[in-house]
């Protein structure tokens, strides 16, 4: 078999599938706007860059570098003759240089980076009517929320000590700030899924992802709506208790990424505290009231915002300086538990990583620090619990009260049967 044969059916093939998306792409394109290519055009590029890179060493170091540079010119001067109105961005220009570029890498025998480049391009390609969309939904304070939360967060990881200090020890500027992208960022996911599913989403997407972003919050939202739509009573019941349980996947998440025993010996307790929800939710789910399936999402901050960020690292550091100071007294077992029940009340991600990383470091025993985080999850079951008696409709008082009172037994009973 020739040694250029299986290189270049490979190159062609992927400049092929890139091609295929790109052609898909421009069948959404206004009538008039000039073709810059598609399978076929792309197919070519890729052997072009495959057949340069097999030829560099053999005619001149500079071979590769000008066909990369002819294909740029000639993606220029085409879209340069192109109408204003259907000129390309720089999707198009990058998308074809990436694909000879593809082509060069599976000559070099780099075959699987080739092929992550150009599936990496189709994606990109295939997503840019979605993600635009998806973009036109975001208000100026999330962009400018987000840019301030990114910059931030460049200055301050590269310059703070990444060392212990103060009282204890109990002090890590850097650790602090990563634990604040963590949370921020797991909370930025579920914020931006609610944005971008609308008003139009199920309530079990709505509220899943609106715990993730807030628990909190979505149960303040929720029952606030219940008193003025009392009709929807249930369904915003429905939608309080989905949000509580999100909020214990999204502190596994957390803690396994710090500590991943932790995290699995969490499991099993909070799908004990998870029942209750899981057995209303199916009770409410076959019943099937109308318009069950639909609910407004709730109005929640962005996740990404720096007072937001800044409270929770203040309160992680306070946390984690309480934690040491216990654990220097020797009052571990007879203080942590209190501490996490009051932090509880207030955040649980705090208590939750300070736990994860005083079990890492050997501070805090495991079953101790698993006890822990179930303590504060039952007393932010609790609170919000009591959020949804002070605020909701009588039906909402109800059975919230019934489901997350059995919540938090349920997370008083994992204590000790795990």
């Amino acid at each position: 078999m020739p040694p250029l044969l299986v290189p270049i059916v490979v190159s062609a093939c992927l400049g092929a599938l890139v091609g295929l998306i790109r052609q898909w792409s421009d069948q959404t394109a206004p009538e008039g706007a000039v073709d810059l290519g598609g399978v076929r055009t792309y197919s070519l590029w890729a052997m072009l860059g495959c057949v340069g890179a097999m030829l560099t060493p053999q005619a001149t170091p500079a071979l590769l570098v000008a066909i990369v540079v002819i294909v740029g010119v000639h993606q220029v001067v085409a879209m340069a003759k192109m109408p204003a109105p259907y000129r390309p961005g720089g999707t198009t220009f990058a998308s074809a240089l990436l694909t000879v570029l593809a082509g060069a890498l599976v000559y070099w025998g780099q075959r699987q980076a080739a092929a992550l480049i150009a599936a990496t391009v189709m994606v990109l390609l295939g997503l840019k009517q979605p993600l635009h969309a998806w973009t036109r939904k975001f208000t100026s304070d999330d962009i400018r929320a987000t840019l301030q939360f990114v910059a931030i967060t460049g200055v301050i990881l590269p310059l703070v000590p990444n060392r212990s200090f103060g009282p204890y020890d109990a002090f890590n500027p850097y650790t602090i700030w990563l634990l604040v992208v963590l949370i921020s960022g797991l909370g930025f996911l579920g914020y931006v899924a609610m944005r971008s599913l609308g008003a139009g989403a199920g309530i079990l997407v709505t509220s899943l992802f609106g715990g993730l972003a807030s628990s909190t919050a979505t149960t303040l939202a929720f029952s606030r709506r219940s008193k003025e739509e009392p009709l929807l009573s249930e369904h915003y019941a429905m939608a309080v208790v989905i949000a509580c349980s999100a909020m214990l996947v999204r502190v596994t998440l957390a803690v396994s990424v710090l500590n991943l025993e932790l995290g699995l010996s969490l499991v099993a307790p909070f799908a004990l505290m998870a029942l209750p929800g899981a057995l209303y939710g199916a009770w409410l789910w076959f019943r099937r009231h109308p318009g069950l399936g639909t609910v407004s999402a709730p109005v929640i901050g962005n996740p990404l915002n720096l007072r937001i960020a800044v409270k929770f690292a203040l309160l992680y550091g306070l946390i984690g300086f309480l934690v040491k100071a216990i654990t220097h007294l020797q009052l571990l077992h007879s203080g942590l538990l209190p501490l996490s029940f009051l932090s509880g009340l207030t955040d649980m991600d705090a208590i939750s990583l300070s736990m994860a990383g005083g079990q890492t470091n050997g501070s805090v025993p495991l079953h101790l620090a698993m006890q822990a985080v179930l303590v504060a999850a039952t007393a932010n079951s609790l609170l919000k619990a009591g959020f949804a008696v002070c605020l909701g409709s009588p039906v909402l008082r109800r059975q919230i009260s019934l489901v997350l009172g059995l919540t938090a037994a349920a997370g008083v009973a994992g204590c000790w049967l795990f």
